[in-house]
């Protein structure tokens, strides 16, 4: 029987890979605004065996369809705190596109204030996509806009093809996590984070077409850690990750093998 901790991580957590060894570490996978857990079921066929990923399952979507929505990101970062401390028995890496990166932050941000000293820092490495570093967001006012204004956003990004919209029952489905995520992006974005100075590595990665971003905005990601920053850019737009899957992966696995203490491949 799972222990209430396992339960919970479970419940929060899906696991991508069906490898049954024990883990050399662990990359736990943040989605966008409106994202499930199934936009990373690619990736388990793209990391080392001895890699374990999962993805976050975010209420209100997907097998937690009757769960109510994360109504602020406090909520949701404390209750994902609570979900990731279980599996810190491996070195554990986030990585968090658009929305999840600011997720992927604030847990981080909360693990390390739980931390006692002697503990190696978690997570080990912070790889943050298509997101603008704290104090830098582009604020809009899409999660009370009407559905047509916020379906054209949706489409025009990238994240959902037009056709997605099309079929009332789908489009009744889809919708309303994507208005909830952008309401908690928005509350979040019109707040100062405050939180402690990370000792984490952070890889910053965003699309060289992105409208919402800039330079600028992506490297402000380096004020929140005292460890080593780095920036890379894809071609391609917000969901520059869909046509770079391959690439951004074996990046983010590059980077991380050096703080598990083994050479680059």
């Amino acid at each position: 029987m799972l222990s209430d901790d396992h339960a919970l991580a479970d419940r929060w957590l899906r696991r991508m890979t069906k490898w049954g060894g024990s883990p050399r570490a662990r990359l736990i996978c943040f989605p966008h605004a409106g994202g499930t857990a199934s936009y990373f079921r690619d990736w388990a066929r793209l990391v080392p065996p001895d890699i374990d990923v999962r993805a976050v399952r975010y209420p209100g979507r997907e097998d937690r369809l009757a769960d109510s929505f994360a109504e602020t990101m406090e909520e949701l970062a404390e209750a994902l705190t609570s979900a990731v401390e279980p599996l810190l028995d491996r070195p554990v890496a986030f990585f968090g596109h658009s929305m999840g990166a600011s997720v992927a932050y604030e847990v981080a941000a909360r693990l390390h204030a739980r931390r006692a000293p002697s503990y190696a820092p978690a997570p080990v490495a912070l790889f943050l996509s298509g997101r603008a570093g704290p104090g830098h967001e582009h604020v809009r006012s899409l999660g009370e806009a009407d559905d047509e204004a916020l379906m054209a956003e949706v489409v025009g990004m990238g994240g959902m093809e037009a056709h997605t919209f099309s079929d009332p029952e789908l489009r009744d489905l889809v919708l309303p996590a994507i208005r909830a995520d952008f309401r908690l992006v928005e509350r979040y974005g019109r707040t100062s984070p405050g939180n402690p100075l990370l000792d984490t590595p952070v890889f910053a990665y965003y699309g060289d077409r992105d409208d919402h971003l800039d330079p600028a905005a992506v490297n402000a990601w380096s004020a929140v850690t005292r460890g080593p920053f780095v920036t890379r850019s894809f071609t391609g737009g917000h969901f520059y990750l869909a046509q770079h899957a391959g690439r951004l992966v074996g990046d983010v696995i590059g980077g991380l093998r050096p703080l598990l203490g083994e050479p680059v491949r």
